[in-house]
Parts: C-alpha cells; sequence; structure tokens
C-alpha cells in the first residue's frame, strides 16, 4: 500500500474503534495483508525489495497492561492531524508534503556515554526486539489531544544493549535532516536537525517506547517514519521523530523548543494542567475527532500516568521543572 494523502483514504480503509484489534481484517482492507513477514525484523515484504515509501504490515503482540483502554483515533485522524515542522506548519502539511521522503534504508547512531556505540542498520536496531501494541494517550501543548495504538520496543531494552557507563545521566535524540525531502527545512522556522533529550530514568521508563508502526502497519511519513520515540506522560514535541542519533551524555542535553523559547518550554514538558503556557491555558484540552468546539475535557496531571511516573519527580517543584 503506497502512502497516500489523508484525503484520499476510503472510510473502508479506516478500523473501527469497535473491532480495531481485528488486525487481519484491517490489514486485508489496507492491502497488506496477503504480505509475508520479512525475516528478522517485524516487518512484512514481498520477494522483490519493498519500495521505500510502502506501508508494511509488522508482526505485533497485542494485550499490553500500559495500554489504556480508550477508544483510538482512526487512521485518518492520526495520519492527517500531525505537528512535524520538517514538512511544514499546518497540521496538514505533513500528510501533503512527506510523498518525497524516503524512510528506507535506514541507519541509527549510538554514540557518547556507553561502552557499545556506532552506526546501526534499522533491522539491526529493532531486530531483537518484539513489537508491542502499545495504546497511549496523546497530549500536545497546543491543548489537542489523541489516542493512539502505537507498535513500538521499550526504549529501555534498547538502550541496555548498548551498556551506557555510569557517566551517562540522559540520553538525546536527533532527527534526519533532508531539506531536499522535508521542504519546511528550507523555512529556517526552527534550527534543524529538531534535537530531544530525557533523563536517564525518564529513558529507562517501561512506558517509554520507540514506535516503529501505528495500527499496525510502518509509520506514515508524517507520523515520524521509520522510528519515533513517544513518552507518553510528556507533551507531545518530546517524541521526536524520524530519529537518527541516540546519544547518552552526563549533561543535560539542549532541546528544540526550549533552545527555540525557553521561557515557554522547558526540559521536562511533563503534561500539567495548573502549569499554563504563557498564551493558553493547559487546564483542559480537546480531543482530535469530535470537532473544533466539540469534546473537551480536563487535563490530567502526566497525561493520566502519573501512578506509573510520578516517583521519577521525587523533590522536584513541578512548577519550576516544566
Amino acid at each position: 500500500m503506497i502512502i497516500r494523502q489523508a484525503p484520499d483514504i476510503r472510510p473502508s480503509e479506516i478500523t473501527p474503534e469497535a473491532d480495531f484489534r481485528g488486525r487481519r481484517e484491517f490489514l486485508r482492507r489496507a492491502g497488506v495483508a496477503g504480505m509475508g513477514l520479512l525475516a528478522g525484523s517485524g516487518c512484512a515484504a514481498d520477494d522483490k525489495p519493498a519500495d521505500p515509501g510502502e506501508l508494511r504490515r509488522l508482526d505485533v503482540a497485542s494485550g499490553s497492561p500500559f495500554s489504556t483502554d480508550e477508544a483510538p483515533n482512526s487512521l485518518e485522524d492520526i495520519m492527517s492531524y500531525c505537528n512535524f515542522y520538517e514538512f511544514g506548519l499546518d497540521k496538514r502539511d505533513p500528510a501533503k508534503l512527506s510523498g518525497d521522503f524516503q524512510p528506507r534504508p535506514w541507519s541509527v547512531t549510538v554514540d557518547g556515554e556507553a561502552e557499545v556505540t556506532g552506526t546501526f542498520d534499522l533491522d539491526d536496531f529493532i531486530g531483537p526486539h518484539p513489537i508491542e501494541e502499545r495504546v497511549y494517550r496523546l497530549r500536545c501543548v497546543e491543548a489537542w489531544s489523541m489516542v493512539v495504538p502505537w507498535n513500538g520496543i521499550p526504549l529501555g531494552d534498547v538502550l541496555k544493549r548498548f551498556k551506557p557507563t555510569s557517566r551517562a545521566k540522559y540520553v538525546a535524540f536527533e532527527t534526519v535532516v533532508r531539506p531536499e525531502e522535508m521542504p519546511g527545512q528550507r523555512r529556517g522556522v526552527l534550527d534543524f536537525p529538531y534535537v530531544e533529550g530525557l533523563t536517564m530514568a525518564e529513558a529507562m521508563h517501561p512506558l517509554t517506547i520507540l514506535a516503529v508502526g501505528v495500527y499496525g502497519v510502518t509509520l506514515p511519513n508524517q507520523n515520524g517514519a521509520p522510528i519515533r520515540l513517544v513518552v507518553p506522560w510528556k507533551y507531545g514535541f518530546k517524541s521526536i521523530k524520524s530519529i537518527v542519533r541516540i546519544s547518552f551524555t552526563e549533561k543535560e542535553p539542549p532541546t528544540t523548543w526550549n533552545l527555540a523559547a525557553p521561557r515557554e518550554y522547558g526540559f521536562y514538558a511533563n503534561v500539567n494542567p495548573e502549569v499554563d503556557h504563557p498564551r493558553w491555558s493547559q487546564a483542559s484540552e480537546r480531543r482530535v475527532g469530535t470537532g473544533f468546539f466539540g469534546d473537551r475535557q480536563p487535563t490530567v496531571l502526566f497525561n493520566g500516568y502519573g501512578e506509573q511516573v510520578a516517583s521519577l519527580y521525587d523533590g522536584l517543584d513541578l512548577r519550576k521543572f516544566f
């Protein structure tokens, strides 16, 4: 199935909320169910090499205890309403302007304070890990939200393979720079590459994943293909897309939005209804798919994941460490 613009997606290709776990039927509708599994990678392929722009079936284990039981947004919502400034500023730009982006072949460089470093082909990078379905709430700093059925691997399991040293206090991430394929990078709105970071404790937390798919197929270009970070208790801009570098660092790494507007965007960026953005309230959020003036609901501290992650911030003033 070639990636198409969101308006071209037929309703029959979107998994209904009531039966989205019927993956084989969804994949049949999406046109990828007949593909065989690619050995070692969890991805699907024909006998011939896959087109880099194709969405491919993933071999995914469902039923994670970390998943929410909230109804997920449709694939159309997820693919058509995105923030990905590398492709443009409007929510619809990533779907419209990412068609030239090539997510394969792909490699990830691991460096810094670790015993094992180097540049690794993506299939070798993710291959040792089973892909899990994680249905997570997503809360954007702009006060909208979604529920997304990500397919990915726990970041902590990946990081352990590289044997970080005792000097590794943080993990830094970097997005690819390809202005010829990513027109937003030619506009100078932000300084690229996009960079982000987590504390080591945040990175190792079992909720934190590297996503390689959504709804059982590989990530669409506009959603961060081929590999992105997902940290569900933080605002969405922390979940950096199209990752090409992961670095273990001793000092807190720079992050793109904190560099661009330090008064508005802190390093931690935990969802907190009591800490407003300087230009709007964070007390409530709009669920995408319910209309612009539709289903608003109260924002919950740590996006509802406080029971799992609040201990990471014991002793910190959450108003100060925003």
